[in-house]
């Protein structure tokens, strides 16, 4: 287990800087505003755009700078539009997207896989029909519509059932380390918005792989010995259909943590998400870098969790 650690660690370092290439490439080569125009305002001199773009570093090989700063210093640079340090701006940010995040994971789970086993055990029922229907609304529904329609219905400021706090509750100044009593009211619908399609996909991927589960040898063994059909389903059958929902809990939880944008975004949360979409419309290469870079780590490493927890779960797992 630890040479295979200390490998995917190495090329942990390896894919994000081949991340952090690729997007510096894919800045300059798509169509953009140019930073340096951006900074300056409108109609500007070309005394002063060659100013800014020196200042800014645009005259160089930005990108090997970044490099070495980055590895050296651990440095994501300041950003083209504020000149404040990003890798600032970015841990400001984390712990609203680490609670929205880690929040709506445990609605989702706390919803998805109970009714994911109800529907496996009572296959076929009303019970069942009515689960699965309404996880195909769910799953169907896009979080930028559904977070617009919760903000119609139940949010304070402008909804038709006033039960929750709505767009622009979070507080700018506090997080839910500090300030929990403001915050997590502030979550309770961004959680539920985001967590409604990964509970509705978490209960149809839990319940096709019950039912597998439920039809194995060693499930009529368990039978025929005599114990009760609860012990079955939850000891023999429950606890081998979950094992695979850990691994998409694990790559869930990394792309939310690298910034849940439209959610974010719906309720304005100043979270790294929005921090991204904010920079992206700016053209703030360092911005843009530091945010994905973070979002790509986020991935990597809890992919990385995950396949260590996995053989924890199952025996039969080795590295």
């Amino acid at each position: 287990m630890i040479p295979f650690i200390i490998r995917r660690l190495l090329w942990m370092v390896v894919l994000l800087l081949v991340i952090s290439f690729l997007t510096f490439v894919i800045f300059y080569t798509l169509p953009a505003a140019d930073p340096a125009t951006l900074r300056a305002g409108r109609q500007p001199s070309p005394e002063l755009l060659a100013t800014i773009r020196h200042t800014l570093g645009l005259d160089k090989p930005w990108y090997l700078k970044y490099l070495e700063r980055l590895v050296f210093h651990f440095d994501f640079g300041y950003s083209f539009q504020n000149n404040v340090s990003v890798k600032s701006q970015i841990f400001d940010r984390l712990p609203a997207t680490l609670a929205l995040a880690v929040g709506g994971a445990a609605v989702w789970l706390l919803v998805g896989i109970p009714v994911g086993i109800i529907s496996a055990i009572r296959r076929g029922t009303w019970m069942d029909r009515v689960a699965m229907g309404s996880a195909l609304v769910a799953i169907s529904a896009p979080v930028y519509w559904l977070g617009l329609v919760s903000l119609y219905l139940f949010s304070k400021d402008l909804g038709k059932f006033p039960l929750f706090e709505g767009q622009g509750a979070y507080p700018t100044s506090g997080n839910i380390f500090n300030s929990p009593g403001e915050v997590i009211p502030a979550l309770i619908m961004p959680w539920c918005v985001l967590a409604a399609s990964f509970a509705a996909i978490y209960a149809r991927f839990l319940r096709g792989n019950l039912l597998e589960t439920m039809s194995e040898d060693y499930i009529r063994t368990a039978r025929a010995k005599g114990l009760r059909e609860r012990a079955v389903v939850f000891k023999h059958g429950v606890r081998s259909a979950i094992t695979p929902i850990v691994t998409i809990l694990g790559l869930d939880l990394g792309i939310l943590l690298g910034g849940a944008i439209l959610t974010e975004t719906v309720f304005n949360i100043p979270g790294v998400g929005r921090l991204a979409f904010d920079a992206i419309q700016k053209s703030d290469l360092p911005t843009v870098q530091g945010t994905v870079l973070m979002g790509a780590f986020f991935i990597i490493f809890l992919n990385l969790i995950v396949d260590i927890v996995y053989a924890f779960l199952d025996p039969r797992v080795r590295y």
